[in-house]
């Protein structure tokens, strides 16, 4: 499964992509505006930490994945625990258990 994450802390990165590989999950983590957001691709989950990301960059990564069928999910923290939750919902618990491929 692939997941883009909007926002964040950009020294949490590293964490952040750590994270979601325990769950099996490719990330691609986008702390700042870019000057294009072309690299968004076509993501199974996009997860916006709207706390640490402005209105600008929230409606041009919206805009790169319209009419796709991609599930977004917005988060006011952008904490490692609020990120576990967001996919211990999306993509479950047994992933997690799972050993790695």
């Amino acid at each position: 499964m692939s997941i883009v994450i909007i926002g964040g802390n950009e020294c949490m990165v590293r964490q952040y992509k750590d994270l979601c590989q325990e769950y099996h999950c490719d990330a691609k983590v986008f702390p700042k505006q870019k000057s294009s957001l072309k690299g968004i691709g076509s993501p199974d989950l996009m997860v916006l930490f709207t706390s640490t990301v402005s209105h600008k960059m929230v409606r041009n990564a919206l805009n790169e994945t319209k009419g796709r069928d991609v599930r977004i999910i917005r988060s006011h923290t952008s904490s490692m625990s609020a990120l576990k939750n967001i996919l211990e919902e999306n993509i479950g618990q047994e992933a997690a258990a799972c050993p790695m491929r």
